[in-house]
């Protein structure tokens, strides 16, 4: 399978700001890619750095006006998933910003008790995806799983945020995953969790708007607030235009019956 996928941003920095791109794809995947970063048509001198789970974060130092990101890449097969380490199960255990993990508890157990492995990640997604309205602008930046579940509706950090609190109340950890994902509609960067069974991490999508064999992995971490596609400092920085794009020459039909990994 290739897979090819584009961003394109455009932003306006008020004053001076540091600016941290998460837009390329992870750490160890078959991909011939380029990424330009400009203001006032000028490159701004770029620096990578890489976070313990394959995350490369693209950081730039902005003066006032406008700045452009162009990015683009080819990605051949499938890629070998991000090995399990030992940190793994108690950190994507932990309740984090946005999976109140330990306030849904009860509603994990009640809901879900006596399931394990594949028949609980389908019955999790199944549920939450039989209980949420994808609604585009419903929901705020700010709000978690907690939001999410008395809302009833959101986008498709929501519905992760979701899904990971109730698997890391029953036990299971979880994570979550940004993607760019070919046959996603609207397109946009796209989110889904990540659980932690029998050793391997597979993926779990309760919107179920994209083929999960398609997605290409961008970030990782416990929640949104690891995996955000811009955050800044030293100045404020909005947003003008953004136009993310991914196409597979082959898109895989997805039986949600079936354990997937991002690869």
């Amino acid at each position: 399978m290739m897979r090819t996928a584009t961003a394109r941003l455009v932003l306006d920095a008020a004053s001076d700001a540091e600016l941290v791109f998460s837009v390329a794809v992870a750490e160890g995947q078959d991909a011939r890619e380029t990424l330009s970063i400009t203001q006032a048509g000028r490159p701004l001198p770029v620096r990578e750095l890489l976070d313990d789970r394959g995350t490369r974060l693209h950081v730039v130092r902005a003066g006032k006006g406008r700045v452009e990101v162009d990015y683009r890449v080819d990605v051949a097969g499938r890629t070998a998933p991000i090995p399990v380490v030992p940190l793994d199960p108690i950190q994507y255990l932990r309740p984090s910003r946005y999976c109140e993990s330990d306030t849904l508890g009860p509603t994990a157990r009640s809901e879900f008790r006596g399931l394990a492995g594949l028949e609980l990640l389908a019955a999790v997604s199944s549920w939450v995806g039989g209980r949420l309205l994808y609604v585009p602008g419903a929901s705020q930046p700010t709000d978690g799983a907690v939001q999410t579940f008395l809302d009833r509706r959101g986008v498709c950090r929501d519905y992760a945020h979701l899904v990971i609190a109730l698997l890391r109340a029953l036990d299971v950890p979880a994570r979550l995953v940004s993607v760019y994902a070919p046959g996603l509609w609207p397109m946009d960067f796209h989110a889904v969790a990540e659980a932690l069974v029998d050793g391997r991490w597979y993926v779990v999508d309760a919107t179920t708007l994209a083929p999960r064999q398609s997605l290409v992995r961008i970030a990782t971490g416990r929640d949104a607030s690891d995996t955000a596609w811009l955050s800044t400092s030293g100045g404020w920085v909005s947003l003008v235009e953004m136009e993310i794009g991914a196409v597979a020459d082959v898109l895989p039909r997805d039986d949600v019956t079936e354990l997937v990994q991002i690869g």
